[in-house]
């Protein structure tokens, strides 16, 4: 016979219990806060940038596990987004953005003229395109425009983008659930942070 975890109900589980469930929502709710510890006070025009040159690439993991048709990829694609993202500032030629949204619509292309089709079907890619045209154009015009105004931009980009994300965790499609419930987190709360603590 076990011994009840303490503090535990048949109605309300245990803290520790919970969180092993969402450690998704733990982790990303970590990586937001050693973003903003780490990152110190920031003007609204780095924020802007930073946040901007970023955002294309949350659409392009979509794309990219969707063509690939394996949501076990989607960790691995996330980790190849994220080394492209801190190292294409290094050079001077082209802006992160620009060559996450170059590599997005070459993934766009090849999807449309796959002839075997998607792996999970043409109405599933129609999606993806549209979102990834959408989240793309909004980082884009919030980097255009004023930092005044590019922050509501480059803020809805990420919060829509998390609304997407739990869309796709409910509907539990394309992507890892794991990555869904994390991202969706990570974009909401940097949203958050654009509109309220920049």
């Amino acid at each position: 016979m076990s011994t009840p975890t303490p503090h535990a109900t048949a109605e309300r589980p245990h803290p520790a219990a919970v969180l092993r469930r969402r450690r998704p929502t733990a982790l990303a709710a970590a990586v937001v806060a050693l973003n903003l510890i780490g990152s110190g006070p920031q003007d609204v025009a780095d924020a802007v940038g930073g946040f901007g040159e970023t955002l294309p690439l949350l659409p392009l993991i979509y794309l990219i596990v969707h063509q690939i048709g394996n949501r076990r990829a989607t960790w691995p694609v996330l980790g190849a987004g994220l080394v492209a993202v801190f190292a294409l500032p290094l050079q001077d030629a082209v802006a992160p953005s620009t060559a996450l949204v170059a590599l997005a619509l070459a993934v766009l292309v090849r999807g449309a003229v796959r002839v075997r089709g998607t792996p999970h079907g043409r109405a599933v890619f129609g999606v993806q395109a549209v979102g990834a045209l959408v989240f793309c154009g909004l980082a884009l015009a919030g980097l255009a425009v004023d930092p005044d105004l590019g922050r509501y931009l480059v803020a809805a980009g990420w919060f829509c983008h998390g609304v997407w994300d739990f869309v796709h965790l409910w509907l539990d499609r394309v992507v890892a659930r794991t990555f869904a419930e994390w991202c969706g987190v990570v974009d909401v709360l940097v949203a958050v942070q654009l509109l309220f603590l920049v």
